[in-house]
């Protein structure tokens, strides 16, 4: 049966405006964004079938917009799909502005890691990113250097200091991630991070940190005395 053919309170977008979000199941909520159903099935349907194929809603958490088109669910097209992705992208960075303050001063690698862990921690591919900073270590802004596939990434020095010099930063922090969950540096971590920090030295703009991002934990390079000044 369609939903529109359901009671009126059972319905998890009229259930949403009458009872609030808490009140509704994670297939409901689901459900609002994928809106309808296809051949025979309905949102809750479709939004049940997501959940199943995914494995649930911390997997789907970590799927981008074409994973969720490879699941192959019947109802699921690239709208509802862009929809979805859309929706978890926005999560990732609520959690992110939640730990913003207007000119933010990063004082240490626990607040790096609150700033990119949310936007990076569930993706499957690795993200190589570069944090700019004013002398007095405001952040400038923050710049993706280079997407990869898994583990695969290809990160220089000229496109880092490239961004720092348009940016008119002062100083730079790295930021990556490991899709697999392992936080310790791998040798080409290190190498490519000696290779930044000496590229710093004689551009004058110093390398303060290189952290891994790595589910929900993260390793600092400096905390480590891995940064050589």
């Amino acid at each position: 049966m369609p939903i529109t053919d359901w009671p009126e309170a059972e319905r998890p977008r009229e259930k949403l405006m009458q009872y609030g979000p808490l009140k509704l199941t994670e297939t409901e909520l689901l459900a609002i964004l994928i809106r309808t159903g296809a051949g025979g099935y309905s949102a809750l349907d479709v939004a049940r079938k997501l959940l199943h194929q995914s494995g649930g809603l911390n997997k789907l958490a970590q799927m981008d917009y074409n994973d969720i088109l490879m699941l192959k669910i019947k109802g699921l097209g690239k709208t509802k799909a862009v929809t979805i992705a859309a929706a978890l992208q926005l999560a990732r960075r609520l959690q992110t502005e939640e730990s913003r303050t207007p000119d933010l001063i990063l004082r240490s690698s626990e607040e790096v890691a609150n700033i990119c862990g949310p936007k990076l921690r569930d993706l499957k591919k690795e993200i190589f990113m570069v944090l700019l900073l004013a002398s007095n270590n405001r952040l400038i802004k923050e710049v993706i250097i280079s997407e990869g596939v898994l583990n695969a990434s290809v990160v220089t020095p000229r496109e880092v200091f490239h961004e720092a010099i348009v940016g008119m930063a002062a100083a730079v922090i790295l930021v990556h991630n490991h899709p697999s969950g392992n936080i310790e540096p791998s040798r080409e971590d290190i190498q490519l991070t000696r290779q930044m920090v000496e590229s710093g030295k004689a551009m004058n703009i110093p390398v303060l940190d290189h952290i891994i991002i790595a589910g929900s934990g993260f390793t600092s390079f400096a905390d480590r005395g891995l940064i050589s000044r």
